[in-house]
């Protein structure tokens, strides 16, 4: 696949200047010019730049590492639910910036389980095993209108 120097420069979060520069000290990996227009191809998604003699490394493809999902289920709301009959959602979602709660969790992707018997959840202290992911996470929600707190129904055999 090829891009040009605009395309490249949103890439590697440079400017397009920095870009024309590199294309000019002839540090892109089989970049050409088609009429007044630079070609630069990609390798593993990213175009390749050889590094300079003097300076400072180049850290601007550095990129930032996917913050990891943890799912926990709460064993202090399914005690509460038993008792007073109630439907709170027992999972979390723990992200980095948020939690999420619900009743059901799909994981898109691989997952770990992870048991810390010692340390726990970061967030969490009292979490002992929860479920790790990178993969996106759908957190499913349900209405429980139907259902009637704390009743008994009697079913006759016969």
């Amino acid at each position: 696949m090829y891009v040009d120097v605009p395309q490249t420069a949103l890439m590697l979060r440079v400017s397009q200047t920095r870009v024309r520069q590199y294309l000019g000290e002839g540090r892109v990996q089989g970049a050409f010019k088609v009429g007044n227009n630079w070609v630069i191809p990609l390798f593993d998604g990213e175009p390749v730049i050889t590094p300079g003699t003097r300076g400072p490394k180049f850290s601007w493809a550095a990129r930032r590492p996917t913050p990891v999902n943890r799912i926990h289920v709460n064993q202090h709301i399914i005690r509460n639910n038993t008792k007073t009959g109630e439907r709170e959602p027992v999972i979390t979602v723990k992200r980095y910036d948020s939690n999420s709660y619900g009743h059901e969790v799909v994981i898109n992707g691989p997952c770990r389980v992870v048991y810390e018997p010692d340390k726990g959840l970061p967030s969490c202290p009292g979490a002992k095993v929860w479920i790790e992911t990178y993969s996106k996470v759908e957190v499913i929600c349900k209405e429980f209108n139907n259902i009637i707190k704390n009743t008994r129904v009697r079913r006759g055999f016969g």
